[in-house]
């Protein structure tokens, strides 16, 4: 194979893996599916959901402890391509560490790539017991 050749097919295979990636990174057509029929509980009293500021994710939900201590639920995954949010309390909201969208404590997206809003999750606190459900 000479240097013409060899230049021509990683040429291709160059342009072919950048045009993969670009649609799709480009395709919102296809959200994550965010969790449908919640209905949990959690001991709010040790753990990260201890703290105000304090988040963690299950089933799908990614419940939050605000600064001044109020309980928010959301779909965990980006509207973007599904990356797994993470909760920045000081900046109140759900960052996305992939591509950088960010969504308001509301769930609404503030930053795209992401076009579409978070799913919220109803609250209720009982002592220590956080219940989350649709």
């Amino acid at each position: 194979m000479d240097r013409s050749e060899f230049i021509r097919l990683t040429g291709s295979g160059v342009a072919l893996t950048l045009l993969g990636c670009l649609s799709g990174c480009s395709d919102n057509s296809a959200f994550p599916t965010a969790p449908t029929n919640v209905d949990f509980s959690l001991d709010v009293s040790s753990g990260s959901l201890a703290s105000n500021g304090g988040y963690l994710v299950k089933n799908g939900v990614l419940i939050a402890r605000t600064l001044s201590g109020a309980f928010i639920a959301v779909s965990a995954a980006c509207t973007h391509q599904g990356t797994t949010l993470e909760y920045q309390a000081a900046s109140h909201r759900f960052f996305c560490f992939s591509h950088g969208s960010t969504f308001n404590e509301n769930g609404v997206v503030t930053n795209g790539p992401a076009t579409q809003s978070l799913t919220v999750y109803k609250t209720s606190l009982t002592g220590s017991s956080l219940h989350i459900f649709s």
